[in-house]
C-alpha cells in the first residue's frame, strides 16, 4: 500500500464530484435503455436483464412460493442475527420521526406544517458481485417506520432466473410489498415510469454500480432520489495509540466492495504508516475477495502522512468521506473537529462493519464528496412536509395594505386584486 505526503495527495488524489467523468458513452447507454423501457415495457425489461444479467425470466415478480423455498435456504442463525439488526435500526431511525405541528394565535391565524409520508417508493438492492440483504433492512425499515404504504424491492436476479433467498428473506421480515426480478438502468427506468408489471413509484432510494446511479440521474425529476452513490469509501485518521492490523483490516474491509472503492488512512507517524502497510500485505492473502481487494488498494488505497493533527482532520474534511475512522486517543474529544463525513466511529472497537450490519445507524451514506451537503438516508427521506395556512377574515383584513403593497411592487396586480376583493367585500 503506498505511503504518500499530504501534499502529493492534494495534487493528485482528490476527489472529483464530476460524475460526468464517466462518459459521455455511458450515459448515451443509460438513456437509450431507459427510452426502451418506456416505450416497450416488460419486453425491454427482460431484454436487458437477458443482456446483462444472462438470466431469461418469464415474470418480473418474485413469486409466493419463491418466498417460501427461500425462507427453508436459510439458516436459524442468519434468521436471528437479521433480527436483532433489524431491532437495532428500527430503534435507531424511530428517533427520526417527524410529526405534524401547528400553532394558533389569538388573532385569528393559524399555522402550522403537516407531516405526510410518500406513497410509493422503490428501492433497489445491488447483485452481482454479491448480496446485500443488511441494505434491505437500511432502507425498508426507515419507509415502514416513515409510513409508506407501498414499498418495492428491485434486484437483479441470477443467471437460474432466482434471486438470491437471504435477499428475500430480508425483504419478507420487513414486509415488503413487491420484489421484481430487474437489476441496472433498466430497473430504475421501469420503477420511475412503470410498466405492465412494474409500478410507477414516487420516490428511489438506494445504492447501485454505475449505470444504476447515472439512470437516477436521469429520472430525477420525474421522480424522487435519495442520492447519486459512487464506490463505497472509507477514511481512517490514527495516531500511535492505534493498532496496525485494526487499521488494516478496516482498510481492507471496505477495499473487497469493488475495485474502485477507497481506502485511506491518514496519520502523522511514519512508523504506524510502514506498520499498517505491512499488515495490509499480510492480511490481504487472507482474503476471498483478495483480487478486488488488491485492485481497490492499488486504484484507490493509500496512507497519507500529514504535518500535524490538524492537517490530519483538514484533510478527512476535505474527502468527506463515506465511512470516517477516528482510531485516536480519545476520539470522542475530536468529534468536534469533523465538518464532513458520512458516518463517524470512534474508538478502536467501533470498526465500519458494525455499521454496516448491527449498530442501528444507517448504512446508506453519501459517497464521492457529498457529505460535505448530504446526510445518511433515514426516515426523513421517506416523507413530505405541507406548509399550513389559515387565516380569519380579520386577520387578513389587517395585513392587506401589506400584500397589496408587496404585489404591486413586483407587478403583480393579480395578487393585489385577490386581497382588493375580499377586503372590498367585507368593508
Amino acid at each position: 500500500m503506498k505511503i504518500i505526503s499530504a501534499n502529493q495527495f492534494m495534487m493528485h488524489n482528490r476527489h472529483n464530484l464530476d460524475l460526468t467523468q464517466q462518459g459521455v458513452a455511458l450515459d448515451d447507454t443509460v438513456k437509450s435503455i431507459i427510452d426502451k423501457v418506456r416505450k416497450e415495457g416488460d419486453n425491454a425489461v427482460k431484454e436487458f436483464t437477458e443482456l446483462f444479467d444472462d438470466a431469461v425470466i418469464d415474470k418480473l415478480t418474485v413469486s409466493d412460493s419463491e418466498m417460501e423455498k427461500a425462507k427453508n435456504m436459510v439458516g436459524d442463525q442468519f434468521v436471528e442475527s437479521l433480527q436483532l439488526a433489524a431491532k437495532n435500526i428500527e430503534a435507531f431511525h424511530r428517533n427520526q420521526q417527524e410529526t405534524s405541528w401547528f400553532t394558533d394565535n389569538p388573532n385569528g391565524i393559524t399555522l402550522g406544517q403537516k407531516v405526510t409520508p410518500i406513497e410509493k417508493v422503490g428501492i433497489y438492492i445491488p447483485g452481482g458481485k454479491a448480496n446485500y440483504p443488511s441494505s434491505v433492512l437500511m432502507n425498508a425499515i426507515p419507509a415502514k417506520i416513515a409510513g409508506v404504504s407501498s414499498i418495492s424491492i428491485a434486484t437483479p436476479p441470477r443467471p437460474n432466473g432466482s434471486i438470491n433467498p437471504y435477499v428475500l428473506v430480508a425483504a419478507s421480515l420487513i414486509g415488503v410489498n413487491r420484489i421484481y426480478k430487474m437489476g441496472g438502468a433498466q430497473a430504475i427506468a421501469a420503477l420511475s415510469y412503470g410498466t405492465e408489471t412494474v409500478e410507477k413509484v414516487y420516490k428511489i432510494v438506494g445504492p447501485g454500480n454505475t449505470y444504476v446511479a447515472r439512470a437516477k440521474k436521469w429520472v430525477y425529476g420525474d421522480v424522487a432520489i435519495d442520492m447519486i452513490a459512487g464506490p463505497s469509501e472509507i477514511c481512517i485518521i490514527a495516531d500511535e495509540s492505534a493498532n496496525p492490523s485494526y487499521v488494516a483490516a478496516d482498510l481492507l474491509s471496505q477495499a473487497e466492495h469493488d475495485e474502485e472503492a477507497s481506502a485511506i488512512c491518514i496519520t502523522t507517524s511514519s512508523t504506524l504508516a510502514n506498520e499498517i502497510a505491512a499488515e495490509v500485505t499480510k492480511q490481504l492473502s487472507e482474503l476471498e475477495r483478495r483480487e478486488i481487494a488488491q485492485k481497490s488498494i492499488q486504484n484507490k488505497g493509500c496512507i497519507i502522512l500529514a504535518d500535524s493533527e490538524k492537517q490530519a482532520f483538514d484533510l478527512a474534511n476535505q474527502i468527506a468521506p463515506e465511512h470516517l475512522q477516528l482510531m485516536v486517543s480519545n476520539p470522542s474529544a475530536k468529534l468536534s473537529l469533523i465538518k464532513n463525513a458520512g458516518a463517524i466511529f470512534l474508538g478502536p472497537f467501533s470498526p465500519e462493519p458494525l455499521g454496516d450490519y448491527l449498530a442501528g445507524p444507517n448504512h446508506t451514506l453519501p459517497t464521492s464528496g457529498t457529505a460535505k451537503f448530504s446526510s445518511p438516508l433515514g426516515v426523513y427521506d421517506f416523507i413530505k412536509r405541507s406548509s399550513i395556512i389559515s387565516y380569519s377574515k380579520q386577520a387578513l383584513l389587517e395585513v392587506a395594505d401589506t400584500i397589496d403593497c408587496l404585489a404591486r411592487t413586483e407587478g403583480l396586480k393579480g395578487h393585489a386584486m385577490s386581497i382588493q376583493i375580499r377586503r372590498d367585500s367585507v368593508l
